[in-house]
């Protein structure tokens, strides 16, 4: 029978999709892991040290890429390990979902491309209810890595780059998880929107503190945060996602600035490089 590994890694938001489905996101390189074995008999077996995965979110991305038939006649463990805390908007969801269709498919779709692997991520994300749009900009970033621009609406890739290799993300998770009304953001739809275009014009951290500042005054965090964090070196600084972790991408010797004024809250703090990688996966 079969074992493979797949990786995918984590993203952080430029210009969250919510309010137009149009984002922009960047490659960081906090990663997932899958092991994915096969063995005769059937039933899924997850194995995983954090209790907060969604194993419907899982079970659905299984259903996207092995057929009933291959279901019925083999066993699946999957044994996953991720860095990428869930729930703070550092697309760990989007991360799972690309790990196990990655990994499925070397095992039993060997043929399907990046992008049919992707969608299949995206559409369990949708039905699992884990996101309301799919989030393929999320996805995009988590897959190949790097700067991506996209319609979520019409699932397309509008813009890709690599990012600097120099720079560093420097996330804070707050220890409140408590976050304003999503829906809300959709009031400053025209200001996201603006956001988005200056991403789609590569003046990505425009586009990123622009965002921060918005999402910040409807998800409750104090935009004077985000100003600080320019003030002190950030290129670009936002609330990822949904919130409530606030990202700053810094060159190396602003770090220790930016984490200064992270520890002035409560919380802790992640320092991650960016990422370039593309999702690998291999037999084992």
């Amino acid at each position: 029978m079969a074992k493979v590994k797949a990786t995918v890694h984590g993203a952080v938001s430029l210009v969250s999709a919510i309010a137009n489905k149009k984002g922009a996101t960047l490659g960081i390189s906090l990663k997932v892991e899958a092991i994915v074995e096969t063995s005769e008999g059937k039933g899924v077996t997850i194995q995983s040290e954090n209790k907060s995965l969604s194993s419907r979110l899982i079970n659905k991305t299984i259903e996207k890429i092995v057929s009933k038939k291959d279901l019925e006649k083999n066993k699946i463990v999957i044994t996953l390990n991720s860095e990428i805390p869930t729930g703070y908007g550092l697309k760990s969801s989007s991360a799972i979902s690309s790990v196990i269709a990655l990994a499925c498919a070397k095992i039993f779709k060997p043929k399907l491309t990046d992008r049919q692997i992707l969608l299949a991520g995206v559409d369990a994300s949708i039905e699992s209810k884990v996101s309301i749009t799919g989030a393929y900009d999320d996805a995009c970033s988590c897959y190949y890595g790097g700067f991506n621009v996209t319609d979520n609406a019409k699932r397309n890739r509008i813009h890709f780059q690599k990012i600097p290799s120099n720079l560093t993300a420097v996330i804070f998770i707050p220890k409140n998880r408590k976050r304003g009304k999503l829906k809300n953001l959709k009031i400053l739809s025209s200001i996201f929107n603006n956001a988005w275009e200056l991403a789609k014009e590569k003046k990505y951290w425009e586009a990123m503190t622009i965002n921060g500042l918005s999402t910040s005054v409807i998800l409750d965090s104090d935009p004077k945060i985000i100003v600080s964090l320019i003030e002190k070196g950030a290129l670009g600084a936002s609330i990822s996602g949904n919130g409530p972790s606030i990202a700053a991408i810094v060159k190396k010797e602003n770090i220790s600035n930016i984490k200064k004024i992270f520890e002035l809250l409560e919380g802790n703090i992640i320092v991650s490089k960016i990422n370039n990688k593309k999702a690998e996966v291999y037999e084992l």
